[in-house]
Formats: C-alpha cells, sequence, structure tokens
C-alpha cells in the first residue's frame, strides 16, 4: 500500500506561506477545487473525492490522529462517476459527512503542500511527503519538519484528524 508522512496546521498568515509556499516550489501552484464525501467503515476512513468536473477518486487511508509528521498508508481508484458512486456508497455505509474545499498544489522535491480553504472552517496548510520506496518514516517525518519550518509553521498550530473531524466538532458545538 502506497505510503506519505502527512502534516496538517491552521494558517495564521495566508500570504507568508503562499509566498514560501510559491518559492520553495518555484511555480505559482495548481488551484484544485475538491468536494470530499466521508463513508461510515469499521477502520480507518473511506471518502470519495469529486473534482467537480465528471471526474474523482475513491480514497481508503489509515493513519494516527495525532498532531505533527505521521505516517499514512493509503489506497486509490480513479472513478469517472463520483455522483453515482456518491449514491450507492451513501446506501450501502452511510454518510459521515461533506468537506469543501479550495487547494491550491505546490510541489517542493517529494512532497505535496496544500494550501486549502475549507468551508467552515477557514485556512489550513497540509504537507504529504510521498514515501520512496525503502525510505522510512523517520526520514519522512524529518523532510516533513524540515518543510514546516521553512514555511513558517509553528507546532502550536498543528492539528490532529481530518477536516471531517474539525466539521463533526464544530457542528457538536453549535448543537447540531
Amino acid at each position: 500500500m502506497p505510503s506519505n508522512v502527512e502534516v496538517k496546521a491552521r494558517v495564521c498568515d495566508l500570504d507568508f506561506l503562499t509566498q514560501r509556499a510559491k518559492e520553495l516550489s518555484g511555480s505559482d501552484g495548481t488551484i484544485i477545487k475538491q468536494q470530499d464525501t466521508f463513508f461510515t467503515v469499521a477502520r480507518g476512513r473511506l471518502k470519495l473525492r469529486d473534482f467537480l468536473d465528471g471526474s474523482g477518486q475513491l480514497i481508503f487511508y489509515e493513519r494516527p490522529d495525532m498532531d505533527g509528521p505521521k505516517l499514512s498508508n493509503y489506497s486509490i481508484s480513479p472513478t469517472n462517476d463520483p455522483e453515482g458512486l456518491r449514491r450507492v456508497l451513501s446506501d450501502a455505509l452511510g454518510q459521515v459527512g461533506q468537506v469543501k474545499k479550495e487547494r491550491r498544489l505546490y510541489m517542493v522535491g517529494q512532497t505535496r503542500v496544500h494550501v486549502d480553504c475549507v468551508e467552515g472552517l477557514g485556512n489550513f496548510m497540509e504537507l504529504e511527503v510521498v514515501m520512496k520506496e525503502n525510505q522510512s518514516t523517520e526520514e519522512g517525518a524529518a523532510i516533513a519538519s524540515q518543510l514546516m519550518q521553512d514555511l513558517g509553521v509553528l507546532k502550536e498550530h498543528l492539528i490532529e484528524g481530518a477536516y471531517m473531524d474539525l466539521l463533526l466538532a464544530k457542528s457538536q458545538q453549535n448543537g447540531h
């Protein structure tokens, strides 16, 4: 199963982070609109990512819910019918919820740097160090830690879990 080392953090200074990501990647990044639907599963997380252009991906992943660099194992299958697949999976498994976001993707070496604007939550940064064969988790974590430093991401801004978890917690706080 492919893996990556991930870090997720709140963004306090969007302009600074975006400028640093542009400098480090040597690009303006790629804008990707996404709607993720999470489904009820016994272990890990299962989400259908709809790119809102008739294409999507079904993604299963497992990772610990902790802040800082963490290993995530995943499987991805493309689809050309995300809406039909969403209906079938919703009927079969039930939905946990949806996350809508606009993502700006920058590539820095083997790392995907995501600058996300998440509907209902605000701005976040996510690093995905795409692990090479025989590369250790510790090496991936070191790459992520250095990139956090280069981007000005502070440890106190790190978050646990997925955007879906934050949205569910926010909904519970608001009494829904």
